[in-house]
């Protein structure tokens, strides 16, 4: 009896990219904001993602939600050894802007929107405060593009 290998079915864009990135080292660096992780360990956190966004294809992305719309913040190595980051950000009032940063004002953005506090973080300007968490993750560099290109 011939048992060939068969045909499996095609697979959409983003189950292959959350296939493909699944046993990845800086798949596992997502948060919500906010979280129970101490100082100490948010820094460990931000580091760690300095590294990958250094070695890897890929970048970081923040997105919050208020009462406007979703806010996106993405962040994503410009040269090699880690010293310079573009940082884009999306808001659906103004678009897109983007502008260079170093690593170091990119290392205390970081610490400090993953340290925010529960007040800080859901409740916003207005009456109605938005209950969803912010969120933060590592992804590969053509999500994030894929993303850009979407707005």
């Amino acid at each position: 009896m011939y048992q060939g290998r068969q045909q499996q079915p095609a697979r959409s864009t983003e189950t292959q990219i959350t296939n493909d990135t699944r046993g990845s080292p800086w798949s596992d660096l997502r948060l919500t904001i906010p979280n129970t992780r101490s100082g100490e360990s948010i820094v460990s956190f931000v580091e760690c993602t300095l590294v990958e966004l250094t070695h890897e294809d890929v970048g970081a992305e923040y997105v919050s939600s208020n009462v406007w719309g979703v806010k996106r913040t993405q962040f994503m190595a410009v040269d090699d050894v880690g010293e310079t980051f573009q940082k884009r950000h999306y808001d659906e009032r103004l678009g897109w802007h983007e502008q260079t940063i170093s690593r170091q004002v990119l290392r205390e953005e970081l610490v400090n929107r993953l340290s925010r506090s529960p007040s800080f973080a859901t409740k916003r300007s207005h009456d109605a405060p938005v209950d969803e968490s912010d969120t933060f993750a590592v992804k590969a560099r053509h999500q994030l593009q894929c993303e850009m290109r979407r707005r």
